[in-house]
């Protein structure tokens, strides 16, 4: 395993679209063993392919405490989704912000396992939560987008503000 590069915002390669998966196999099971590994380390709860420069439809997830319990979605879908939810996110391609989104409280989700086996689940609170988070860098989308052109900004002005600072 090997830890991975995890793209900053604003690169543009976070705005990339990814493809499907269009075969599970032993390179697929490798990247998700790279992202699992990566988001740990981070650490994180959740790391999409695109945060690390592969445009794949793959996302890994972990809420627990514990670290032990990995949840794999490849191709993921939103089927249905329902109520709203407002929770502070944070980003590991957006590191030390965080800011309130609003997003559906419950979604139902289809998608592949590391094994290529089709699955769908229902979340809710913090799991929907993350899934849509993920989902979103699949589709090109990070979470500060969804804030006012101002806060974004001003964001985009302080993350520049903290790479100068660090060279």
């Amino acid at each position: 395993m090997a830890i991975l590069q995890i793209l900053q915002y604003p690169d543009e390669r976070l705005h990339k679209i990814a493809k499907k998966v269009t075969q599970v196999n032993d390179d697929t099971r490798k990247l998700i063993a790279d992202m699992a590994e990566t988001m740990y380390k981070a650490p994180g709860v959740g790391l999409a392919a695109t945060q690390v420069n592969v445009h794949e439809q793959i996302i890994v997830l972990d809420i627990s405490d514990t670290h032990d319990q990995l949840q794999v979605f490849i191709n993921p879908e939103i089927m249905t989704c329902s109520g709203e939810i407002k929770s502070e996110e944070g980003c590991l391609s957006v590191p030390g912000i965080y800011e309130t989104v609003q997003r559906a409280d419950r979604v139902k989700v289809r998608a592949l396992n590391e094994q290529g086996e089709s699955f769908t689940l229902e979340a809710e609170d913090f799991l929907a939560v993350c899934i849509q988070h993920e989902i979103d860098h699949l589709h090109g989308k990070v979470f500060v987008e969804y804030l006012s052109p101002l806060k974004q900004s001003r964001l985009r002005a302080k993350l520049k503000k903290r790479r100068r600072e660090a060279l």
